[in-house]
């Protein structure tokens, strides 16, 4: 089966799908305050007499899915050769099938997100002290360790992030220099998007959006880099082929290592003469990879059978969101039209009742919740920025595993407000 009748194949049936607004303001937007959920690990064991009893639901991101049978075996079976010398049959495949999905003229498989972004930065912005604009709460920006500035010398100026992952396109046309060459200026090179956005909450970015940043672009001559990590998902929620979305930037980086399942993998793509170049910025940042076919034959089944599943997580996030909605008395607050993707953001309308604390007692088995519940259920979610509380929906969790979730936030929420009662 060709690509281009994959991608008709694979995104027909969401094409009556609508992207949908969202209006509800942030509480805060220090960068302090969003880099807790990386740090936070995985809760002690209940212990080895108690682990048959107990399920444990993983919602803390879509980076803890897991490689299947099918995906295994096509793994032991790939067809490799020696990747840096551009001989390895898989890599070679992968890159062809990625570059005519995204509706871009080349692409290259790169070992991780990070080195994707950077590598595009470094390529776009060809000179130290050129500037990228960048959202202030991006993931580039906030989760990357500065590593633009850090290794390749490229300065950063940022617009505001609006709640729904976009930004004022007045905003972003006052950042951009036009002093060039005043030595005391930095030259702008780049404008870098996030779809879907992170830190938002899995937001959609508007394809009315994306065609005026580019815009933008062309008027002054700059390049549009997208952080597509989870781009795909934003194609399923507004149901159209990627190549939709990505004709309105020049360049993408795409993970394979989320939603799609693969163990690790992102696809950079754009014009020849960019990945040309970005294979030189690949291998002087060591992601020059021998016989990477065993790992990029997980990510041609990411691409080619993984992409139509992700309308489930989409479905179990709204699922839970519901839940927390019907929530009696109301314990949580969630902006169901926000809930576009498979990241769910939510907030504690209880002031005594932290994210954290919240997120504790979904993690442990207490006392007595056994008997109550028929089993221990663990939840693991991660407490996030404004009072708010962020999980994420993957291939490794069910519908089934969406109820239990739902059953023991229900369980963790009547406890509390027994407690509650009784110190009163």
């Amino acid at each position: 089966m060709s690509v281009r009748t994959f991608s008709c194949r694979v995104f027909v049936n969401f094409l009556n799908h609508a992207a949908v607004t969202y209006n509800k303001p942030l509480h805060a937007r220090h960068a302090a305050a969003v880099r807790g959920y990386y740090t936070s690990g995985k809760p002690r064991d209940t212990g080895a007499g108690r682990a048959a009893r107990v399920q444990v639901v993983d919602l803390r991101s879509d980076t803890v899915t897991k490689p299947g049978a099918a995906m295994r075996q096509a793994m032991a079976e790939a067809e490799v050769g020696d990747d840096v010398m551009g001989e390895d049959p898989t890599v070679n495949e992968l890159q062809k099938i990625a570059a005519n999905l995204f509706g871009m003229e080349a692409a290259l498989f790169v070992p991780t997100g990070t080195m994707s972004n950077l590598i595009a930065v470094m390529v776009h912005c060809r000179e130290r002290g050129d500037e990228m604009i960048v959202g202030d709460l991006s993931h580039l920006h906030i989760y990357e360790q500065g590593g633009s500035a850090q290794l390749a010398g490229v300065h950063a100026t940022t617009v505001n992030t609006l709640p729904d992952g976009t930004f004022d396109l007045e905003q972003l046309e006052s950042k951009i220099r036009h002093g060039y060459p005043d030595p005391h200026y930095p030259r702008s090179r780049l404008i870098c998007v996030e779809n879907t956005h992170n830190i938002q909450g899995g937001r959609v970015l508007p394809l009315p959006f994306l065609q005026q940043v580019r815009a933008v672009a062309d008027k002054y001559g700059l390049s549009v880099h997208m952080d597509g990590a989870r781009v795909m998902n934003a194609a399923v929620a507004q149901g159209v082929p990627p190549s939709t979305i990505l004709q309105h930037t020049h360049t993408v980086s795409v993970c394979l290592s989320k939603g799609l399942g693969a163990p690790v993998g992102t696809m950079l793509a754009g014009p020849k003469d960019f990945i040309s170049r970005a294979l030189r910025c690949r291998k002087a940042l060591g992601g020059g990879m021998r016989q990477a076919g065993v790992i990029a034959a997980a990510g041609k089944l990411s691409l080619l059978e993984m992409v139509g599943r992700l309308e489930e997580d989409h479905h179990n996030a709204k699922t839970f969101a519901q839940a927390l909605l019907e929530c009696d008395p109301p314990l949580f607050a969630v902006d169901m039209a926000a809930v576009e993707t498979n990241i769910l953001r939510f907030r504690i309308q209880e002031p005594t009742l932290s994210p954290s604390e919240f997120c504790a007692r979904m993690a442990q088995v207490a006392e007595g919740e056994e008997t109550a519940l028929g089993q221990g259920i663990q939840v693991l979610m991660y407490p996030h920025f404004g009072n708010s509380v962020r999980a994420v929906w993957h291939l490794g969790i069910s519908p089934e595993d969406t109820q239990m979730a739902i059953q023991k936030m229900q369980y963790v929420a009547s406890q509390f407000l027994k407690e509650k009662l009784r110190a009163q």
